[in-house]
């Protein structure tokens, strides 16, 4: 067997030496950092918390930021994809109550799971106060009567906002709470609206009779534009009706996320998740008009690379039916990039030209989110054969049957069995204003 040269040797053991340095150095640097957590009283995520009351059973909620998760467990759970959530329960009835942490996330972490990674950073003195850290933070049932539980639960990571789902039984009964907490330090589209002046009160549309709200959806503009109007884009193929608190709980516990409005980090992460081709859940879409104001709420869910996800884009409308808000929106399905200097980024991504196929694949995806209660369809769309399609402002092509999906959201649960397909509207692959009586007719 041939040795190898001195200078191939040395050179071999001076890459083991540098190596060996590294992880000292890295090893060191763990230990040096050390176990830094500030008193749970001195982070101000409480301020934040939001709460809701039931049956005699007062939930409270905050979801602290990453910075303020680092500074009460002392270290960086988000690095390993965890988040903490804080819930307090108060319990004036006569049994005692759990708190099921499946219904926060089924893939929950436990206190012990969540700090493990940390503690061969760390030192033994500090690892031992980490890990009694988490055990002292975690929720603990049961709450017993005329008592309080309060603690942590720690979830997979999500940006942006985050639903949490409350379930709550005792041996009589269970109780469900949901909250939307909103993450302060995301930069989404919908950071950027100011809902509350969104609208003078003399712009609204009451509407009580759902005959008049067909009508009125149907009048709502057909496409997106551009910033000044005088090009129409993708087409507004999508209505929502219903309370926000039922509506975008149901879009989280479907996947979907927000997006980032495009800034330095983003387009960091975009380059970033492109040149590795995964995926990036929060990456931004570009913006796009309707009355004259660019999207108030855009959502998507990532699928296997950044080239490829469902997204959409939402636009509260001057419109109120029985109280609710109505949303008009647009859905396309991204399906590649290409560059074009159509695009203010010069790059863009490809949509797949069935758009009609991302409306029918959102109303599945949210039926199972049961918080659907009823899906009607009416026009409004310009109809676009496939041999003739329209294209929107990049010059994609797309073909539509010209409707859109009009969904209502109540308070869940609706099993998919309990969902309402409004017949007397139109019914897509059917002749226009079928009755009941021909329901039989129409393809299922």
């Amino acid at each position: 067997m041939k040795r190898p040269t001195p200078i191939v040797a040395n050179g071999f053991l001076r890459h083991c030496l540098l190596l060996a340095c590294l992880i000292v150095v890295l090893a060191s640097a763990g230990c040096a950092a050390g176990f830094d957590a500030k008193p749970l009283d001195e982070v101000p995520f409480r301020e934040r918390a939001e709460t809701q009351q039931q049956d005699g059973l007062k939930t409270t909620v905050a979801v602290p930021t990453l910075e303020e998760a680092r500074e009460i467990y002392g270290v960086d759970l988000s690095r390993k994809g965890m988040q903490p959530v804080w819930i307090e329960v108060s319990n004036e009835g006569e049994i005692p109550v759990w708190l099921l942490p499946m219904g926060l996330d089924p893939a929950f972490f436990s206190a012990s799971e969540a700090v493990y990674p940390f503690l061969k950073m760390l030192s033994k003195k500090d690892g031992q106060a980490l890990a009694e850290r988490a055990q002292a933070l975690q929720f603990r049932n049961p709450i017993h009567p005329k008592s309080t539980g309060s603690g942590f639960i720690i979830v997979n990571r999500d940006e942006a906002f985050k639903a949490v789902d409350i379930d709550i039984i005792s041996r009589e009964k269970a109780n469900s709470f949901t909250f939307i907490v909103v993450d302060p330090s995301f930069k989404g589209d919908f950071t950027l609206v100011d809902f509350a002046t969104l609208y003078e009160s003399s712009d609204l549309v009451h509407l009580e009779d759902e005959e008049a709200l067909r009508e009125a959806i149907e009048e709502l503009p057909c496409c997106t534009t551009n910033e000044k109007a005088t090009d129409q884009g993708d087409p507004l193929n999508l209505v929502l009706i219903g309370n926000v608190s039922d509506i975008f709980p149901a879009f989280i516990r479907r996947g979907w996320h927000g997006t980032e409005i495009i800034w330095s980090k983003a387009v960091l992460r975009t380059v970033k998740s492109f040149l590795q081709g995964s995926r990036y859940r929060y990456s931004p879409i570009s913006p796009l008009f309707v009355y004259g104001r660019q999207q108030d709420v855009a959502l998507q869910k990532a699928r296997g690379t950044i080239h490829e996800r469902n997204h959409l884009r939402l636009w509260l409308s001057p419109l109120r039916y029985r109280g609710k808000l109505v949303w008009v929106g647009q859905i396309s399905r991204d399906i590649g990039v290409k560059f074009t200097t159509k695009s203010p980024t010069i790059s863009t991504h490809v949509i797949d030209p069935d758009v009609d196929e991302a409306r029918r694949y959102l109303s599945e995806d949210l039926a199972y989110s049961q918080a659907m209660a009823r899906i009607g369809f009416v026009k409004g769309v310009v109809e676009a054969p496939r041999e003739a399609p329209r294209f929107n402002l990049v010059g994609d092509p797309y073909f539509t049957d010209g409707f859109r999906a009009v969904m209502f959201f109540e308070p869940r649960p609706f099993s998919l069995g309990d969902l309402d397909i409004i017949t007397d509207w139109e019914l897509p692959g059917r002749s226009p204003r079928i009755g009941k009586e021909r329901l039989h007719d129409a393809p299922p």
